[in-house]
């Protein structure tokens, strides 16, 4: 374990932009099912990358409606299909400079990587493979898998340990602050980009980024030896 280093990384708004279309499919939904009209993006601000129930209540609620745990549940999965429906008609390539580290990562012995993502498994490597990201030689945990969302550190924690590394030998990579707080919560270090929500937002993270260009594998190095 000594020498070895894991890489984390969420999907939604950190490999590839998803969240206008999340948005744009999610605003469907709720008008679809609940006949809610008028949602815009800024509406879901509050369920960011706490996955698709806690996304779609946020932008019900921000329009006087509460959905119920049963409603919620329903709604996420008419907004998967859609989803995975929209990324079949309409792929979304990778961020840049995400596909650089994770091949560097790959090829190098001393680095294990890992996704994470609050996303089922289906979605989510519907996003994946339409980033063109190769998760068969990763880790993998979805949100199918836990019990607890973030900012709950259980996604990490299980990513870590499927790595068969310590938190601390781990750097998360994420664009949303429920991801950094479940990072931190978890032992790990945090990149957090500013894909999704203004660097401010991002504070609690060990560093901030507008880019994974900017990011390389000295930089995750110094991340988890910085207190050797």
């Amino acid at each position: 374990m000594a020498g070895l280093y894991g890489l984390i990384f969420d999907v939604d708004g950190l490999i590839a932009d998803t969240e206008p279309l999340n948005a744009r499919v999610t605003i469907r939904v709720l008008k679809d099912l609940f006949g809610v009209e008028g949602v815009s993006a800024e509406d879901f601000a509050a369920g960011i990358g706490r996955g698709a129930e806690a996304y779609v209540k946020a932008g019900a609620r921000a329009h006087g409606l509460e959905l119920t745990d049963e409603q919620a549940k329903t709604a996420a999965q008419v907004r998967e299909r859609y989803l995975i429906e929209a990324l079949q008609e309409e792929p979304l390539p990778a961020f840049p400079g995400v596909l650089k580290l994770i091949q560097a990562a790959l090829d190098h012995p001393d680095f294990r990587l890992a996704i994470a993502t609050s996303a089922s498994r289906e979605l989510s490597r519907a996003i994946l493979e339409s980033a063109g990201v190769p998760y068969h030689r990763m880790a993998y945990v979805s949100g199918s898998e836990v019990r607890k969302k973030k900012p709950d550190p259980e996604l990490f924690l299980t990513a870590a340990k499927r790595m068969d590394l310590v938190p601390g030998r781990c750097v998360v990579f994420e664009d949303a602050p429920s991801g950094v707080q479940a990072a931190k919560a978890a032992g790990t270090r945090c990149i957090a980009v500013t894909n999704t929500v203004l660097k401010e937002e991002l504070s609690a993270s060990d560093c901030v980024c507008d880019s994974l260009e900017r990011v390389d594998l000295a930089t995750v190095r110094s991340l988890v030896d910085c207190d050797s």
